[in-house]
């Protein structure tokens, strides 16, 4: 049942908008599928509730959707404990990790994108509790050389993965990339060349199944050069409300 205190006095209206949504994202995902001759089934699709309201992911839980990203680890952890009854919810963690976040991470989502540092992957190893499966780590890759932004070098992506790999309480799965917005044969371009780390990883000998790339924007271009998860926040839930100060962010 909805909390109408969560997502605004016309629930009704919201939990049929948000439907409406994730019906054009997965119908948006499976034509770009059928136009690159894959099946949609290899492609999964990451809901980005960062700045949304817990009722925005009943609203979409309620119409199916069951992975959800968070880029602000307090706001997610709030988010998870005020949707606990949802068991069947998978969180991820997909901002830049700070050493000050890693045991919140660790004990309480199920994935985190944003490892680009091997003393972030050290912190979440020791940190994940005992008793609960290992915590599903994409390496972020800085694909297309921002000087600002967060993510490994793709030439020192093979050294990190490895040490990643080895690490107790981990599961390396795969590699995550945010270029910045661009037109589309750049995009693509972009997309490519995180495809052809991907695949010299796998080469490598590690066991990844996860290319964590597109967004609202470009999911088409992302799948078309195979990405395997596509996060979509945007196209979802609307434009996101300003993110509220927190103590603990």
């Amino acid at each position: 049942m909805l909390d109408k205190s969560l997502i605004g006095n016309d629930c009704h209206v919201e939990t049929q908008t948000i439907a409406l949504n994730l019906q054009s994202v997965r119908s948006r995902i499976a034509a770009a599928c059928a136009q690159a001759g894959r099946d949609a089934a290899t492609v999964t699709l990451l809901a980005v509730s960062k700045n949304q309201p817990a009722g925005a992911v009943r609203a979409a839980h309620a119409a199916g959707q069951r992975a959800f990203g968070e880029n602000y680890v307090q706001e997610g952890v709030d988010k998870i404990a005020a949707l606990a009854d949802l068991p069947d919810l998978e969180w991820h963690c997909i901002g830049p990790l700070q050493s000050n976040k890693t045991r919140l991470v660790a004990e309480h989502f199920d994935w985190a994108h944003g490892v680009d540092r091997l003393k972030i992957a050290e912190r979440l190893s020791a940190q994940r509790p005992v008793g609960k499966p290992p915590l599903n780590v994409c390496i972020q890759i800085n694909i297309d050389g921002g000087s600002s932004k967060s993510g490994v070098a793709p030439a020192d992506a093979p050294a990190l993965a490895q040490a990643v790999h080895g690490l107790p309480g981990l599961r390396l799965r795969g590699i995550m990339t945010l270029p910045d917005p661009a037109p589309e044969p750049e995009m693509r371009a972009q997309h490519a060349r995180a495809r052809q780390l991907f695949d010299a990883l796998r080469q490598a000998g590690l066991p990844l199944d996860t290319l964590s790339m597109g967004m609202s924007a470009d999911l088409e271009a992302a799948i078309a050069e195979g990405a395997t998860l596509v996060r979509v926040g945007t196209a979802i839930f609307g434009a996101r409300t300003p993110k509220a100060a927190h103590p603990a962010d």
